[in-house]
């Protein structure tokens, strides 16, 4: 059975690497292999790197704006980073237009010229820039290097463009002001409080739409006036979420996703006059993800999360009528976005077997164009794994849902190795677009993957979203319990053969299930997740500090510092017994390093297996691509040795 005997030959030499480490836990194999640090990691076997190879040349296309002459601005990598390519139409050739060594986070075109903005930063450490450039190609940076800069908005002229600024030590934004054309024209108006951002502009460009996010429920608006600095209030009412803000009907209303009155969360319009809310889109148990509208206020497209699944719909907002709907293949949408005269929706689309890729909708003729076709690479694409949606009944009997990866290289009746991937947030879904890491993981362990939605996810209402929250942490990860028991009791799934994996908030979740059910786990990958609850408050920078306060609870509270101290996985690191994989980004400002570091401390001292992978040049999470192949071979490799000393 090739899945299972694709590194025989090097398994027998990776465990006895384990054995002897876990004889001599205080020794430690250390050595660097680019920009990555590997601790007690074996030398990965030729045949699994050849093997998985395959699976890591596949290449997405994220669509970032339309440009003036009606083409479109594309992110895709084509080397080690994804950078910028202009596209002329449908289907013709990618022109870069970036070469940077570290990433574009995201890009707009300016109206009425031929310059385009677009933002990076540098080794993850998420301080990102904003730059202007024009068709020499030459980057011309807009902001001050040692500041945060993000939520970019351009007049509708495009001769001021706004933005937050953050600066270290503060949890406060600044909204800030400049033209495009001239770096010296940068000018703070306004000091916000909190998580401020610019969300929209008036047409004439004298009013700012303001957004703070209180937390993933609940945000404010405020029409801020740039010529006096004053902003004032609008939709007040009964805390709720009001994302993605943006003016329409001429500035006299704002479109929003809202959860106001209801569980889900709908497209509603908000009178900015008298601050009426009227819901847009149609009663449904699903919640809408996105939306756009055209300049002249005439379409409106919005797309809804169907069980991790994404339905588009375009209709005249002016008077209701639907009109032609886009036929797509199934999976989800990542961008929704009109052309500037409304006449063509862009629509970014991944699925599970098909990388990310954009096209394009003509919204009056009804014809569907497809832009960018992007490489697959060397897979036989109808041997990936078809992701199956099951629900498991939690310790409350709450219905957890999670996707289900088989491969298909093994009979159905055989009895597979599990991977439990727990998804980041956590307020965020996984759901079932592109994902090589999976379908290799399938492939090469002859596994099955199970990637759950655990409480306190996003997709599934507001009642769920908060189900986890401050001292119901501890329930999300019972979720998990009730999964492996479910694991247990199916006959196609070898419960002798299960690990935990996760990042970031899914790196705690790991963290934390290891140490509550390491008798029933072979063992856990976590990739820069919370150890500490306490120490993460204290270290993760500041300008996130009162957000993550707000879904996990205020460490500066006696009650929830309790709390802390007893649920943290540090202080339960005598529950983790089985050998366990840690990832790290040096300059990560969300989890810190420390959060990693005292966490295999802290395993290592009780004498049990860990080993840690550190990358200098990443933050949270890697966005390089050499970085991205070692931690897929690592993780791969030390999932094969468990699952080969845990077989019966």
């Amino acid at each position: 059975m090739r899945p299972i005997l694709i590194a025989a030959a090097a398994i027998a030499s990776l465990s006895s690497a384990a054995v002897a480490q876990t004889s001599a836990s205080a020794v430690i194999d250390k050595r660097v292999i680019g920009a990555a640090t590997l601790e007690n990691i074996p030398p990965i076997p030729t045949e699994l790197a050849t093997a998985l190879a395959r699976y890591q040349e596949s290449r997405a296309a994220g669509f970032a704006d339309w440009t003036e002459d009606g083409g479109m601005l594309i992110l895709t990598r084509f080397a080690a980073t994804a950078q910028l390519h202009r596209l002329k139409g449908p289907a013709m050739a990618r022109t870069q237009i970036t070469f940077a060594a570290e990433p574009i986070a995201g890009a707009r075109a300016i109206p009425g010229s031929d310059r385009i903005l677009f933002a990076r930063d540098t080794g993850g450490d998420e301080w990102t820039q904003i730059y202007a450039m024009g068709p020499d190609l030459k980057p011309v940076q807009l902001t001050e290097t040692g500041t945060q800069n993000g939520q970019l908005v351009v007049a509708p002229d495009g001769s001021a463009i706004f933005w937050s600024r953050a600066t270290k030590g503060s949890g406060d934004r600044t909204i800030w002001r400049a033209n495009p054309a001239d770096p010296a024209s940068a000018r703070q108006i306004f000091q916000g409080t909190g998580v401020t951002a610019p969300s929209d502009v008036s047409a004439d460009g004298k009013t700012v739409l303001l957004t703070r996010s209180i937390s993933a429920v609940e945000d404010r608006l405020y029409l801020l006036d740039v010529a006096t600095g004053t902003a004032t209030e609008i939709a007040r009412g009964t805390a709720a979420s009001l994302s993605g803000a943006r003016f329409a009907r001429g500035d006299r209303a704002i479109l929003a996703i809202s959860n106001r009155d209801s569980d889900v969360e709908r497209l509603v319009e908000i009178d900015v006059a008298t601050g009426k809310l009227t819901p847009i889109s149609p009663s449904s148990p699903w919640s809408v993800e996105a939306f756009d509208l055209s300049d002249d206020g005439r379409i409106l497209a919005y797309s809804i999360n169907e069980d991790g699944y994404s339905r588009v719909t375009v209709q005249d907002f002016a008077t209701r009528r639907a009109l032609p709907q886009p036929v797509l293949p199934r999976g989800v949408v990542g961008a929704l976005a009109l052309s500037r005269d409304g006449s063509k929706l862009a629509i970014g689309l991944a699925a599970s077997n098909a990388p990310g890729d954009v096209w394009s909708w003509d919204v009056r003729g009804g014809k569907l164009d497809r832009w960018t076709e992007s490489e697959i690479g060397p897979i036989d694409r109808a041997m990936l794994p078809e992701p199956k949606l099951v629900r498991i009944a939690s310790f409350d009997k709450l219905s957890v849902p999670a996707f289900v990866y088989r491969t298909r290289k093994v009979p159905p009746t055989a009895r597979t190795p599990v991977v439990i991937v727990i998804h980041g947030g956590p307020e965020g879904q996984s759901r079932p677009g592109w994902s090589p890491q999976t379908a290799a993981m399938a492939d090469l362990l002859g596994a099955t993957i199970i990637v759950p939605n655990v409480r306190g996810s996003t997709g599934y209402g507001t009642r769920y979203l908060n189900l986890d929250n401050a001292e119901k942490r501890e329930d999300s990860v019972r979720d998990i319990g009730a999964l492996i028991d479910w694991i247990k009791t199916q006959p196609d799934l070898d419960g002798a053969r299960i690990a935990v994996l996760g990042g970031s908030y899914g790196g705690y979740m790991s963290l934390a299930a290891m140490t509550k059910y390491s008798d029933k786990l072979a063992g856990g990958v976590d990739l820069f997740g919370i150890g500490d609850w306490q120490t993460f408050l204290k270290n993760t920078e500041a300008y996130r500090r009162d957000a993550r306060r707000a879904e996990y609870g205020d460490e500066r509270n006696p009650a929830m510092a309790a709390v802390f101290a007893r649920i943290s996985p540090r202080a339960n690191v005598a529950g983790i017994t089985k050998p366990m994989l840690i990832e790290q980004g040096a300059k990560d400002p969300r989890v810190p390093r420390s959060e990693s570091e005292q966490m295999v401390a802290a395993i290592r001292a009780n004498g049990v297996p860990v080993s840690y992978l550190l990358f200098a040049d990443e933050g949270h999470g890697w966005r390089k691509k050499a970085n991205q192949v070692l931690s897929q071979q690592a993780e791969i490799a030390f999932l094969m040795r468990l699952f080969d000393t845990g077989r019966q």
